[in-house]
């Protein structure tokens, strides 16, 4: 069984985009004809240039090969061009191909992709959501109001959720770190008390940020959010800065989440060595795909970290999530986005119930994609999956997270 054509898709959810303003779909069909279905989850350039550099990696990396020599493709990849290094665009596109080959080895055994990465560690995957603004909401109000996101949680913990994130600490810039207005830190302890008012001990809260804090505004906030006990804080300061995350660990009683911006074992490894994260977030489609990553959690375990894979993307890279979840012994819990757009796409094959998501049996990643579906939404825009804005700080008027991917003004 060699691996024989590539197909790429590119789909894109409706406004505002919950998942990001598209997904990168790849197709993987061996000579024997079994198909495969991966996600790349990379944004540096937009999707019509990600589209020729996931065939290069594909045509000098993978055809023609084995979808069993995972090892021997992401070494290829990984050393492509006299680097051996991590190269994210590299590396996000041949993710998606990586989880591709995981879904087509399953299909070929009749298995699903966690009996191939060692078995079923956990039978039930605790799932955690964002906030997302209910039908009644503003949606241009509901990132500066506390009162609709505390109605927003009590609507998730009615549903069975146990985790839910926020992250009203903006603005993202591509500035890099900033030291957060006296308005934003008051906002976010607003949040913080009013989700913990409305869902009590019923829910772990996640707070978000994306690295956009200096290590002493990050510290400065942290400790403002100590009083209601979040279960994490996340990318407080830029990914790459880990010697000044693990000063912000140091120093805020609030366990370190990150990860969705690291890509392979070389990325991860320094955040354990320094003492920088308790908490894992790979996005598997970034990050160097199952395998590499089945590794990292191997990695935390020696550190007595946890995984809790990230997903802003679409339910192929979730399923993927999933069946690494299912089988490591450090699992946290699965980022999830249910919206109608991300169900139909996968025709309803894994879901969340009441707050958990079952591994599925099925052969592969578990999932059937509507092929169709995702090619009669094709993306039309020229956004990257996710942007940051360039305005600094506004320590004035006070600052407001648009949310996901927002249309364009």
């Amino acid at each position: 069984m060699k691996l024989q054509d590539l197909d790429i898709i590119v789909t894109s959810p409706p406004a505002p985009g919950w998942g990001g303003r598209y997904w990168i779909l790849v197709k993987l069909t061996t000579d024997t004809g079994i198909t495969g279905w991966g996600e790349c989850y990379a944004a540096s350039v937009g999707p019509e240039a990600m589209k020729p550099v996931i065939r290069d990696v594909f045509e000098r990396h993978m055809a023609g090969e084995t979808p069993e020599n995972i090892e021997l493709m992401f070494r290829r990849a990984y050393s492509s061009g006299f680097t051996q290094r991590p190269d994210l665009t590299v590396m996000g596109a041949f993710s998606g191909l990586e989880i591709a080959c995981w879904d087509i080895l399953g299909k070929a055994r009749g298995r699903p992709v966690w009996a191939l990465l060692g078995g079923k560690m956990n039978e039930r995957i605790r799932a955690y959501t964002y906030l997302y603004p209910l039908p009644h909401h503003k949606l241009a109000d509901f990132w500066t109001s506390p009162e609709m996101a505390a109605e927003s949680a009590l609507d998730c913990v009615s549903r069975g959720y146990t985790a839910i994130k926020f992250d009203p600490a903006g603005p993202y810039t591509l500035r890099g770190g900033h030291m957060p207005a006296m308005s934003d830190i008051s906002l976010s302890v607003a949040f913080c008390k009013a989700i913990r008012e409305a869902v009590g001990d019923k829910a772990d809260l996640l707070f978000g940020t994306h690295g956009q804090f200096t290590t002493a505004g990050a510290i400065r906030l942290g400790q403002a959010l100590e009083p209601y006990s979040p279960l994490w804080y996340e990318e407080p300061v830029p990914p790459d800065s880990v010697g000044q995350m693990a000063q912000v660990a140091a120093k805020v009683r609030i366990p370190i989440a990150t990860g969705e911006r690291l890509t392979t074992k070389a990325e991860f490894a320094p955040l354990l060595r320094e003492g920088a994260a308790a908490i894992l977030q790979p996005a598997l489609g970034r990050a160097g795909g199952i395998w590499e990553m089945k590794k990292v959690s191997a990695m935390a375990e020696v550190y007595n970290a946890q995984l809790a894979p990230h997903l802003y993307a679409g339910p192929v890279e979730w399923a993927a999530n999933i069946n690494l979840a299912a089988s490591i012994p450090n699992l946290l819990m699965c980022e999830t986005i249910e919206t109608e757009f991300h169900d139909r796409l996968i025709k309803g094959s894994i879901r969340v119930e009441q707050g958990f998501i079952t591994p599925p049996e099925a052969p592969g990643l578990g999932i059937e994609v509507d092929e169709d579906f995702a090619r009669a939404h094709p993306y039309e825009d020229d956004g990257l999956h996710l942007q940051m804005q360039e305005a600094p700080c506004d320590y004035v008027n006070g600052n407001s997270f648009a949310g996901g991917a927002p249309p364009k003004e």
